[in-house]
C-alpha cells in the first residue's frame, strides 16, 4: 500500500490512479489528519507526501513518521515546489528517502516510487551486503570490493556499514557524525569528509559508488 497525502484532489487522483493501473495499492489523503487516521489502521510501503498542505505541513507530518518506532522506517519521497531548496534539503534532512520537484510528470512519479522501493525492499542476503561489486559481512567484519578485501578502521567500516544497509539515502554530515561517532561526539563535520575521502580511496573503483550530494552530504549509489 503507497499512501499518497496531496491537498489538490485532481494531482492526488492523478498519483492515486497512476499507481493503481501500475499494479500497486494506493490511497489518498487531503491532509495530515485523515493520513495519521489510515496510519493506525494500516502501515504503508511508502509515503508520497506534499510538503505544501493545510494545517500540519509535510515536513511535521515527516519529523512526526521519523519520531515514532513504528514509522521511523516508512519510505517518503517528498513533493516540493520547484526551486525551494530550502524545503528539500530540510527534508532530506529529516529523514526523506527521495524528492521530486513540482510540476512533475506521473512516469517520473513511478520510476522514483519504484527506485525507492527496490531499495528499502532490499533484504540481506546471507549475511552479505552488497551493492555492485561491493561486498561486506557484518559478522565476520569484513570487505571486498572488485573481489579483493580491503582493510578498513573501526569507523570506516561503521560508515560504510550504514550506507550500505540504507543504499540511495542521502545522509548529512551532521547524521553520519551522529550515528557512527556518537551524539556526544564533539569533533566537526570535516571529519565526516576525511573518513569518506579515505574510504573512497580504499574501495578502489567502488569507491565511486560514495557520492557527494553538493549541499546536503553523502549518499551510497550505484546509479
Amino acid at each position: 500500500m503507497i499512501y499518497c497525502v496531496e491537498d489538490d484532489e485532481g494531482i492526488r487522483n492523478m498519483l492515486v490512479y497512476t499507481l493503481r493501473v501500475s499494479g500497486m495499492e494506493a490511497e489518498g489523503f487531503p491532509d495530515g489528519t485523515a493520513f495519521f487516521q489510515a496510519l493506525d489502521r494500516q502501515k504503508p510501503r511508502l509515503v508520497m507526501l506534499d510538503i505544501m498542505l493545510p494545517g500540519m505541513d509535510g515536513l511535521e507530518i515527516l519529523r512526526r513518521l521519523r519520531a515514532q518506532a513504528d514509522t521511523v522506517d516508512i519510505p517518503v519521497i517528498l513533493a516540493t515546489a520547484r526551486g525551494t531548496e530550502y524545503d528539500k534539503v530540510t527534508g532530506l534532512e529529516l529523514g526523506a528517502d527521495d524528492y521530486l520537484a513540482k510540476p512533475f510528470g506521473m512516469l517520473e512519479m513511478l520510476s522514483r516510487v519504484k527506485a525507492v522501493l527496490r531499495r528499502t525492499d532490499r533484504r540481506e542476503t546471507e549475511g552479505v551486503l552488497r551493492l555492485g561489486r561491493l561486498e561486506m559481512e557484518p559478522e565476520r567484519h569484513t570487505v571486498t570490493a572488485m573481489g579483493q578485501k580491503v582493510q578498513l578502521t573501526l569507523k570506516e567500516f561503521a560508515l560504510l556499514q550504514l550506507f550500505l544497509e540504507n543504499p540511495g539515502r542521502v545522509y548529512t554530515r551532521d547524521q553520519l557524525l551522529s550515528s557512527v561517532w556518537g551524539s556526544e561526539y564533539a569533533g566537526e563535520t570535516r571529519t565526516v569528509d576525511v573518513h569518506v575521502g579515505t574510504l573512497r580511496s580504499k574501495l578502489g573503483e567502488c569507491g565511486e559508488y560514495i557520492r557527494t550530494v553538493r549541499g546536503v552530504g553523502y549518499q551510497l549509489s550505484e546509479e
